[in-house]
């Protein structure tokens, strides 16, 4: 069945191949760029609930469960179309952060809007910044992520409600694929280093190792070299064990950061032609090891999600005058 699945997607990313050629052109020329390309968001997505832990509900083992949360990786980089403009806009920040511009807020608050409003102070503290200490500048990937997260538990939950009382499960269980296939997308953007950094598509600022400045590294090393290299088999294995995140938001930020720590590793590969052609044996076992974590933080995101829906719910406190 594995090896079936496997063959399936391929069959299914390669025919997009000559509609999606046109679209990866513009990436080179747009600071909008798109993470893992659609190859490697599907790969991320599919590998990942193959890798669920037994004991989640039966109905994300179905082929058509498989075929559908794979289906759904590339998802929000289909609402990043100038055929949308509103929408291309205002989730365009949500697929990645800027760290060095980000820290200059403090620590991180758990909350987007929260964010937001530490990011109005750190223009006041930091005039010289203050254009780069934007919403559109920094990004929104851990707020996106948590949140899409919480939507998934909260419908497990429904789940769960459902299945006690003996009702019809079905509807229910397409909103989890949904929000499960959605989620993917940002846990895979998370795991692409080029999408934690203002270093994300050529090296800007003191430059003393001659790393590229050209605007296609974010493209050749996510893209091209994924679509031309890299299948789901060469990942799978390194998938690591499954693992329930007690706070969520705490360990994707650790997660990010993590992810971060790599980016001058994909320009020094990129120096030597690690992402052009083949590449080299490093690069691919780089860029598989890359796949495999956002397939291991995805699996964990969507377990942790189903474990953490039989919690009790807190009991409702009204707010404060």
């Amino acid at each position: 069945m594995k090896s079936h699945l496997l063959s399936v997607i391929r069959r299914q990313v390669l025919s997009l191949n000559k509609v999606a050629a046109a679209g990866l052109f513009l990436l080179v020329a747009t600071p909008a760029l798109f993470g893992w390309g659609n190859e490697g968001h599907q790969y991320i997505n599919h590998v990942a609930v193959l890798a669920l832990p037994a004991d989640v509900p039966a109905f994300l083992r179905t082929p058509e469960a498989v075929n559908e949360i794979t289906w759904l990786g590339p998802e929000p980089d289909r609402w990043r179309s100038r055929a949308e403009p509103e929408l291309s806009t205002e989730q365009a920040p949500e697929h990645f952060i800027d760290f060095e511009t980000a820290d200059l807020v403090g620590p991180l608050p758990r909350n987007r809007y929260d964010f937001i409003r530490a990011l109005a102070k750190a223009q006041v503290a930091y005039p010289d910044k203050a254009a780069d200490l934007t919403v559109k500048k920094v990004g929104l990937q851990p707020y996106i992520t948590n949140e899409v997260y919480e939507r998934l538990k909260a419908a497990f939950r429904e789940y769960r409600s459902e299945k006690t009382l003996g009702q019809d499960t079905k509807p229910v269980e397409q909103s989890i694929l949904f929000y499960a296939g959605w989620l993917g997308h940002y846990a895979a953007d998370g795991s692409q280093p080029l999408h934690t950094t203002i270093q994300y598509n050529g090296w800007v600022g003191p430059n003393p190792n001659g790393y590229t400045t050209a605007k296609n590294i974010h493209y050749q090393f996510e893209t091209a070299f994924v679509l031309a290299n890299i299948k789901p088999a060469d990942f799978s294995s390194l998938v690591s064990q499954p693992h329930v995140m007690n706070d969520v938001f705490t360990e994707y930020v650790a997660y990010l950061r993590h992810t971060q720590s790599l980016v001058e590793k994909v320009y020094q590969l990129d120096k030597v032609g690690g992402f052009t052609g083949a590449g080299t044996a490093e690069s691919r076992a780089f860029t598989e090891e890359r796949l495999a974590a956002g397939a291991s933080m995805l699996r964990d995101l969507m377990y942790s999600a189903w474990v953490h829906s039989a919690d009790p719910v807190p009991a409702y406190t009204p707010p404060a005058k």
